[in-house]
């Protein structure tokens, strides 16, 4: 009895707590609108926000509802990280108390179940909770310190926890340490993990995980290969999705021909948007019959005929280390858009007459860019490829729409005495362009090797993900240097 009243004491003082932060939280938010005099009776620059005198209150009570957003974001981040200490502690508690000869498996299935009665959200979501939290107070210390900090989110800490689980402890330690370490050598570059979108951290992530999997990304790619399948799943309101599991070179050909063939059909008489005119195209190609259905809007082109309409030239850039483009390591090449393929799967490309795939080699001592395969020689050809080998995506924040789409835009316009040169360019895809010269946003310097950042209206700046290289691998030496070492 004397346990049940402390902890419902405890939970009583966490709730007067947690109530007391919210008023000062809403209080943040009201403070500059309150009082006579609110939208300002004194000079320009007199008084602050919330005292009357502030020139600009509606300002000040924006600026404080974003400050009060980040403060949410921090505390929800630290609540998660209680909860998932809370719930590893009870497991662990549970487990040491159960009599030896209970059966393992319906001992975690208690826990489970408890967790998911208690949080209401059920025991199958409670196993899963259990197992996340589990390795992330075991196995991933870094991650739960940043948690706890409010420093990266929950969906964060997931991701961590997902992109891990295949790795070798050892591994895993680099991984934390890559991402939240910042004493690491071979710290990642640009905006930190929580100041970028989980989905965005997840690609950096498995872009790392790839690298440094303990199996060889050729083995896993084969294995994969063979899983390759086509799926029909049926939606409401008479429609239904189709989806297919193939390799990332013929899918990514697929989706980059799509798009280039909807833009050349996008003029004033199309009134499909560029998704549906992808999908469109997709149900051409696969139906064709030679009897051309009726246009799906008024001046459009039918959707039959979609099909033959010649798509204009994509190209695709295709980053291979140098020892991978020649067999000597089985390190991942990265393809534009999608991310790690295995080097044969990029030999293949780069050999085999791909004439939409570029080939970009690094180079051996730091995994930086060496040079850009051209066919031909206009300077904006180039420059337009070396943007998207630096950009890789939108520069925007959290923004995932990849290089293929984007367009260039000079940072300082070029009536205002701006240059077309690769450090006064940035490539926004088409929204977040028009962002830019719709709104008060504007970009941040750029650099060779570093995308701009972006300055919101409210003046608050958001940095930029930078393009993650790392030093490739070097091919282990000849058997008889290897013999002719010390000690051997």
């Amino acid at each position: 009895m004397a346990s049940k009243a402390a902890s419902t004491a405890l939970e009583s003082r966490s709730d007067e707590a947690m109530d007391a932060a919210l008023a000062v939280l809403y209080a943040g938010m009201t403070e500059p609108a309150l009082g006579d005099g609110a939208l300002g009776d004194g000079a320009p620059g007199d008084g602050h926000p919330g005292d009357g005198r502030c020139p600009d209150p509606l300002a000040a009570v924006a600026d404080g509802c974003l400050d009060v957003l980040a403060a949410i974001a921090r505390s929800e981040a630290k609540l998660a990280a209680a909860k998932a200490v809370a719930v590893a502690t009870y497991a662990e508690s549970v487990r040491a108390a159960a009599p030896p000869e209970t059966p393992v498996q319906a001992r975690e299935m208690a826990i489970a179940a408890e967790i998911g009665c208690v949080l209401a959200i059920g025991d199958r979501a409670g196993a899963v909770l259990l197992a996340d939290s589990c390795t992330l107070a075991r196995n991933l210390p870094r991650t739960l310190t940043a948690l706890r900090a409010g420093t990266l989110s929950w969906r964060h800490a997931k991701v961590m926890i997902d992109e891990t689980s295949t790795l070798t402890p050892a591994a895993a330690v680099l991984l934390e340490a890559h991402f939240l370490d910042p004493e690491d050598p071979h710290r990642a570059k640009g905006c930190p993990i929580g100041e970028m979108p989980a989905y965005r951290f997840r690609q950096k992530a498995r872009i790392w995980r790839e690298r440094h999997h303990p199996d060889s990304i050729e083995k896993r790619h084969s294995k994969g290969f063979d899983d390759r399948c086509l799926d029909l799943t049926s939606e409401p309101d008479g429609m239904a999705r189709l989806s297919a599991y193939l390799s990332a070179d013929a899918a990514t050909a697929i989706w980059n021909r799509l798009t280039a063939t909807a833009r050349g059909l996008q003029g004033p008489a199309e009134a499909r948007t560029l998704t549906q005119l992808r999908v469109d195209l997709f149900a051409a190609a696969t139906l064709r019959t030679g009897s051309p259905a009726p246009a799906a809007n008024p001046g459009g082109a039918s959707a039959a005929g979609l099909a033959d309409v010649p798509a204009p030239k994509a190209d695709v850039l295709v980053t291979v280390p140098v020892f991978a483009l020649l067999g000597l390591t089985d390190e991942p090449a990265m393809l534009d858009g999608y991310g790690p393929i295995p080097p044969s799967m990029a030999r293949d490309l780069v050999a085999g007459g791909a004439s939409s795939f570029y080939r970009v080699l690094t180079d051996p001592r730091d995994g930086a860019p060496l040079e850009i395969g051209r066919t031909n020689y206009r300077l904006t050809k180039p420059m337009r490829s070396w943007l998207r080998l630096r950009d890789g995506k939108c520069p925007f924040t959290g923004c995932s729409n990849h290089s293929l789409d984007n367009e260039a835009d000079h940072i300082l316009s070029w009536h205002q005495g701006g240059t077309t040169g690769i450090t006064n360019l940035g490539s926004p895809c088409p929204k977040h362009h028009r962002l830019r010269h719709a709104s008060a946003w504007k970009p941040t310097p750029a650099t060779l090797t570093e995308p701009p950042g972006w300055i919101a209206p409210s003046g608050r700046t958001y940095p930029s993900e930078h393009q993650d290289w790392e030093a490739p691998q070097w091919p282990a030496p000849p058997l008889r240097e290897r013999k002719a070492e010390p000690g051997n």
